[in-house]
């Protein structure tokens, strides 16, 4: 299947990659918290915020969403 991505992800990509041929595109060890998480989407039960990361359908989890937000926080 082809997904249509924006230039800015595909030079992200090409960055992240730098040559490599094999092993993930993101290498990188920080997670957050939950309570980080729920604190920033300002949900005052933390049952909410595990509702919403555990949705299957959730596009956060999408590749595209992923790279943009990668890209967003290292601009």
């Amino acid at each position: 299947m082809l997904v249509p991505l924006p230039p800015a992800v595909t030079r992200a990509i090409d960055r992240a990659v730098h040559g490599r041929d094999t092993g993930p595109i993101l290498r990188n060890t920080h997670s957050v918290s939950l309570r980080d998480v729920q604190i920033a989407a300002r949900h005052a039960d933390p049952r909410t915020t595990m509702r919403y990361d555990r949705a299957r359908k959730n596009l956060d989890r999408h590749p595209n969403y992923i790279l943009g937000a990668y890209m967003a926080s290292h601009t």
